[in-house]
């Protein structure tokens, strides 16, 4: 599985669109802080483009790396190598790829207007941690999805189709649901709702640590009071890890049963 990592891993580094994808966070970083030097505004304007944009990527990346390498993953099969080792190798090599032009393309104009000796240095390695989760979640679920479909077209569609819902249509559900029945104790229901969507909960995990819950009003005043402690931290970041070992699992069981 080692050198199946390292194969995808640097395969991706050199590839062009690795390179546009660091350039893209690299160029952004340095346009937000010549801005505006306020390191943690930068990471609030940061937050809104990550949570969004960080997902889609690994969808897609995930999706496209799979069906472009089936060819050379079936001239793996062929060799005395386990099948879960070869995708779960496929997997880390292209979430680790990403995850590294994330945080060296965001961590270098950050470092360089004075990151280290900030404030905003906590808010800023909160910001990077949940963008590796998100891109390990959606990069998972795009293996799988991609490993469930042979058609590429309904691969393609299903991936895109998923994160259009965790990060568009599930808002809208949500917010609906909670319109719809205000006369009701939703407490305990905002809770849950938002611990089942990995976008959302990074979005209120980042907002409170960032001090800002006022912004969300009433809903705020509720997620403040359990996921504003330092237990409602850790939870979250076990909801995280487990929505990131998860599509793993269920890739490794999915590649050693799939007939290929």
């Amino acid at each position: 599985m080692g050198k199946v990592l390292k194969y995808s891993f640097y395969d991706l580094v050199r590839s062009r669109w690795s390179y546009i994808y660091f350039l893209f966070y690299l160029a952004l970083g340095f346009v937000l802080l010549f801005l505006n030097s306020d390191l943690s505004k930068a990471v609030i304007t940061l937050m809104n483009i990550i949570i969004v944009l960080v997902p889609l990527i690994g969808t897609i990346f995930g999706t496209m790396y799979y069906y472009n390498s089936k060819e050379f993953t079936e001239l793996l099969l062929a060799q005395p190598i386990k099948r879960s080792h070869i995708f779960l190798g496929q997997y880390f090599g292209v979430a680790g790829s990403l995850s590294l032009s994330l945080a060296v393309g965001l961590g270098v104009p950050f470092m360089t207007y004075g990151l280290l000796r900030s404030n905003a240095i906590f808010d800023f390695s909160l910001l990077l941690g949940v963008g590796i989760f998100l891109t390990l979640i959606f990069t998972g679920l795009a293996f799988n999805i991609a490993i469930s479909n042979e058609n590429k077209i309904k691969g393609f569609g299903y991936a895109v189709l998923l994160w259009l819902f965790m990060a568009v249509i599930y808002d809208g559900i949500f917010l609906l649901s909670l319109i719809v029945f205000e006369e009701y104790p939703l407490d305990t229901f905002s809770m849950v709702a938002t611990t089942l969507n990995p976008i959302d909960l990074s979005r209120t995990l980042i907002l409170l640590k960032l001090d800002i819950s006022a912004l969300l009003g009433y809903t705020g005043a509720v997620f403040k009071r359990f996921f504003g402690t330092q237990l409602g931290f850790w939870v979250s970041m076990l909801v995280l890890v487990l929505w990131t070992l998860i599509p793993i699992l269920r890739l490794k069981y999915k590649a050693s049963r799939k007939d290929f």
